[in-house]
Formats: C-alpha cells, structure tokens, sequence
C-alpha cells in the first residue's frame, strides 16, 4: 500500500476527472450519480489513510513531485506529502464523502443534481491541490479554485434570488482577503526568488523582521478572508442559502478551516513575527465572543451553526495567535467532525420536519432518534462536555491562551459559556418539549442516518487522540491542564443549564421584551453588514455618482462628443469646396502648388 505515496497527484486528478465525467453523464447514471462521484473523495480518504500510518512510521516528508510552470519565472507547481497532508487529506476525504453520501438522499428529486455533485468533486480536487501543494503557487491555484466551487454551490439554488446574493457575497468578500494574500506572495518572491515552502522557510530567518511582518500579515489577511473571521465574516452567515449538506462541506469542515491550516503550514513565517501572532491572537479572540453572543440570537438553526463555526474558527485562530498551532490543528480536526455532524444532523431536522425556524420545532427526539441521538454528541463535542472530543481540543486552545495572555483567554471562556449557552437553547427547542410544527416529522432514509452514526463516533472518541494528532501534524502534544479543564466544565455545565432554562416555554421573543433590542442586534450579527453599507458602500456609491456626473459626464463625454462636434464642423467645412466647378478647382489646384512651392522655399533657404 505505501506504493500509493508515489501518487499524491492523483488526489488532485482523480477527483477532477470524476468532476468532468459526473457533468456530462449525470443525466444517464440518475441515481448512481451521488455514488459516482463519492469515488473521488474515497480516494482522496484512502490515500490519506495510507499516508497517516506511514506518518506514524516514518514522520517528515513521505513523498513528493514536481511539475514546472512558467519556466521562465522560475514558478514551479509541486506537491509533497507529509503528516500534516495527510492529516488534512483524511479529514476532506471523509468528510466530502460522507456529504455525497447524505446528499442522495436529501437532494433527491432536485433537478441540476449533476452540476452538484460534479461541483462537489471539483470541491474536492481543489482543496486536495490546497493541502498538498509543496508551495506557495499551488496552494494558491487551490485556494481560488475553492473559492470557485463555494460560490457555484452557496448558488446551486441561482433561481432564489437570496441564494444567488449569498453566493457573489461570499465570493466577493474572500476576494478582498485572497488580495492580502497574493501581496503577501509578491513580497515573498521578491525577497527569496522562490515561492516553494522549503525555499521560503529557509530563508525566512534572513528575511528583514518589518518585512517578514508584513508578509505575515498579508498571509492572515488571506486566512481570515476564507476562515470568515472580523472582519470579514459576514459572508458565512449568508451562506446558509446553499444546500445544507454543502454547509457541511465547505462552511464546516474543510474550506473554511483552509485559513487555519495555511497559518499552521507557514508556522516558520508567523512563529517568527511577535507582531503577527498578537493580532492573530486579537482577532481569533474578539471573533469567538461576538460570533458566539450572535448565536443565541438566531431563530434560524442553521443560522446558528453558522454563527457557531466563525466563533470556533475564532478558537483556532486564537491557538494560532497564541503559539499552539498544534491545538489549532487538533481543534480543527475535532470541529470538523461534530460541526459536520451538527450540519448534517441540521440538515436532516430540516428535511424531516420541513422548517428551518427553531420555534416551529420541539420534540423531534420522539420523531427523529438517530438525528437526536447524533446531535446530542455534536453539541456535547461543541460545548465542551467531557469526554467528547471539543472537550479535549478546547481545553488545549483554552490552556495555551492562558499562558499567552491571560486576558484573551478570559474572554475565550465567555465565549465557551455563550457556546454551551446556545447549544442547549438550539437542543431543547428542536428536539424536546412539544412538536410546534405542522408537517409530520420523519427520520432520513439509510443514506442520511449512516453518515450521521460515523460523524457521531468521531465526535466522541477523536479527542482521545491529541497526541498522535499532533506527532503527525510534527508538533508536540500539550497535556491535560486540571486546572483549566475544571473551570471550562464548570463554564460549559452552567452555560448549557441557563440555556436550557431560556428556552423553556418554547416561544419567541416578544419585540416589547427588556433584551429585545440585544436581540435584534445579534440576530443581524451585529450589524455588521450595515456597517459595511455605511462605511464602505454608500460612499464609494456616492463617489461613483460624484466621478460619473463630473468626470464621465462631464469632461470625458464632452471630450468624445466635442471630438465628433468638431469633424462634424470641420467636415461640413470642406464639404463646401466641392462646389463641382472645374475653374474653381482650377485655382484652388494652382493656389496649393504656389503654397507648396513656397513653403520649399522657406524650409530650403538655409540650405
């Protein structure tokens, strides 16, 4: 088997390739079809698998190669293959294959299934090109591919009219961040000459530190653009618009934690830049308290899930800024199977009862075992409950921010508090009490419960396994603070207890209630989106009309439309001569030679 690692490129290939076959043969192969395409990431799972255990083996680099682009420049695309590629392919494997598994059955009956799973596939081939990449060219191609297939599935529903904003919203916004990150490659070249990861980290200690800085920085700009962290999380939220089996995907498990891992990848740079870690640490803190005070207030429960994943990138971010880039990775790694979990659990809510609304839930544990049993175990992993896998992962971002800076991991356990505080209040509402729906609720079929049972088994045991999680990530395992371990139960078990409480009697908020105001605020995250409005669009929309009515209208139209009065004019001039009088034309002949023949003269007299 450990033959395979010489293929690393096929987990870029072969989920492309499916990509293709799925878009044009989807109409012949109907329901086959999510089936088809679950081959691309089975392989991309497998040969992390492979990779994983030669990892434990034999840790470094395990396999590599290389293709040359842009010879001239000197620009190479390679990949390489190590422990923290591997890890990284097992977790986009799985998790993309279980998501076309679920996808069968709720999708079924969509039309446009095969632009969907061929977009799943591409999805997958380019966050395979993004993991393991062995430079800055290829994750790159990777990073903006993946932006490519976000927005084709944030979209999949392009006739809804919200679905189609979602999706140039959240393309648009990654932008902004995808432009800190290609200055952060120009500045990067032109100090080394060379963009791979072993040319980079090599030189980086001689890289001037206000430059090194910047370039840091620049990364992070990339990395909180794609990672929604503040300020541009505002794309994610909207991105529920999408299928929610796509939300498991790509806003859950593994697009959105690409920011975390490009940090955890170029650690050489960031570990070397005090300035950069700091305000990673800042952000990835403020983050995790607003996105997670945001969710107590949506109604909406993929809304809250949203909400939840920017503040537990928040964590990660958080970790990174705090120098444990190995409890970013093993949180991702953990988050990535309960959030998945809950999306898709989410998902099934949606799909058995009919409704997104929370307040049109309630006792779908009767209804829908599975899905509550699943849940439970995701939103126990979510909040923290020993000892399920969040549990294990927090703890470790929690004890490293401690030693960090007490202050921000003062704010990191508020934040857990207000976790667990939503995650009870979503529970209770959607699954105990009395069923305040009107549909009939019903469990999935075998295609949407199987996935649920493995993502729960992930949720409860995963965070058993830190220290191999961060011995093949090539990091150290940190142990278990008592001490802080202690205080974060103590947080989540009252947080889960006053949530629990604030949603017994299952009503909505009246708009007259003490906190109604607080409320609307976290419903509409903050406001931030009218904060965009306000300090960013309507004053570039004002200047446009300001540069359209002085500069276009007024200097520039009247530049082309005067050029055309002018040959008008000028035409109408000379069109006067052609009277079709031969003597006329006789003297105006002779009158030009005289001219002619004097202005020889004149330029001639010198000579």
């Amino acid at each position: 088997m450990e033959q395979l690692l010489s293929y690393g490129w096929t987990t870029v290939a072969l989920p492309l390739a499916v990509a293709v076959v799925v878009a044009l043969t989807g109409r012949l192969t109907g329901r086959l079809t999510p089936y088809v395409a679950a081959v691309a990431p089975a392989w991309v799972l497998l040969y992390g698998a492979v990779a994983l255990s030669s990892a434990i083996d034999a840790p470094g680099v395990l396999a590599s190669g290389r293709t040359t682009w842009l010879a001239e420049a000197g620009l190479s695309v390679g990949w390489a293959v190590d422990g923290l590629t591997a890890l990284m392919l097992v977790v986009v494997g799985l998790v993309a294959m279980l998501v076309m598994v679920f996808s069968a059955g709720y999708m079924a009956g969509e039309s446009g299934l095969a632009r969907y799973f061929a977009a799943l596939s591409l999805f997958t081939a380019s966050m395979s090109l993004l993991v393991v990449a062995d430079g800055f060219v290829g994750l790159f191609i990777g990073w903006e591919l993946v932006g490519v297939c976000s927005y084709l599935l944030i979209g999949f529903w392009f006739t809804k009219p919200a679905a189609a904003k979602a999706a140039v919203k959240a393309f648009l916004t990654t932008r902004v961040g995808d432009v800190g990150m290609l200055l952060a490659l120009a500045l990067l070249w032109r100090e080394v000459g060379d963009l791979s990861y072993e040319a980079v980290f090599a030189a980086a200690g001689g890289i001037a530190p206000g430059v090194l800085t910047a370039a840091s920085l620049l990364l992070l700009v990339g990395a909180i653009g794609k990672s929604a962290q503040f300020p541009l999380q505002i794309w994610l939220p909207d991105a529920m618009e999408g299928p929610t089996p796509v939300s498991a995907l790509i806003h859950a498990a593994t697009m959105v934690a690409a920011g975390v891992f490009l940090i955890a990848r170029t650690w050489p740079l960031f570990s070397l830049s005090a300035d950069a870690l700091a305000v990673t640490l800042a952000i990835g803190g403020f983050t995790a308290v607003a996105a997670a005070a945001a969710a107590i207030a949506q109604r909406d429960i993929k809304k809250v899930l949203a909400y939840s994943t920017i503040s537990q990138l928040g964590f990660m971010f958080a970790a990174l800024g705090a120098g444990a880039w190995e409890a970013a990775v093993f949180h991702l790694v953990t988050h990535a199977a309960f959030k998945a979990l809950l999306f898709l659990a989410s998902g099934s809510v949606i799909h058995g009862s009919g409704t997104q609304d929370l307040y049109e839930m309630g006792g779908l544990m009767r209804s829908m075992p599975v899905t509550g049993v699943t849940w439970l175990l995701g939103a126990g992993a979510l909040a923290g409950v020993a000892p399920l896998a969040g549990f294990f992962s927090k703890d470790e971002v929690l004890h490293a921010a401690w030693s960090a800076d007490p202050a921000w991991a003062v704010v990191l356990f508020v934040a857990s508090a207000f976790t667990a505080f939503y995650t009870a209040r979503t529970t209770r509402l959607a699954f105990f009490g009395e069923y305040r729906g009107s549909g009939h609720p019903h469990e999935g079929g075998l295609d949407m419960r199987a996935p649920l049972l493995v993502l729960g088994a992930g949720a409860a045991l995963l965070g058993f396994f830190g220290g191999p999680i961060a011995e093949l990530a090539g990091g150290h395992h940190g142990e278990l603070d008592l001490t802080v371990a202690a205080v974060s139960s103590v947080i989540a078990l009252v947080g889960l207890a006053a949530g629990w409480v604030s949603a017994r009697g299952a009503t909505a908020p009246r708009d007259e209630a003490p906190y109604a105001r607080a409320l609307e605020w976290g419903a509409a995250g903050w406001k931030a989106d009218a904060a965009v409005d306000s300090l960013l669009v309507r004053p570039v929309n004002a200047l446009s009309r300001v540069l359209d009515a002085r500069v276009d209208r007024g200097v520039v139209d009247r530049l082309a439309e005067g050029s055309a009065v002018l040959a008008r004019r000028l035409g109408s001039g000379l069109a006067a001569l052609q009277s079709g009088d031969a003597q006329w034309y006789a003297i105006m002949t002779g009158a030009g030679a005289v001219a002619l023949l004097a202005l020889v003269a004149y330029l001639g007299r010198g000579l």
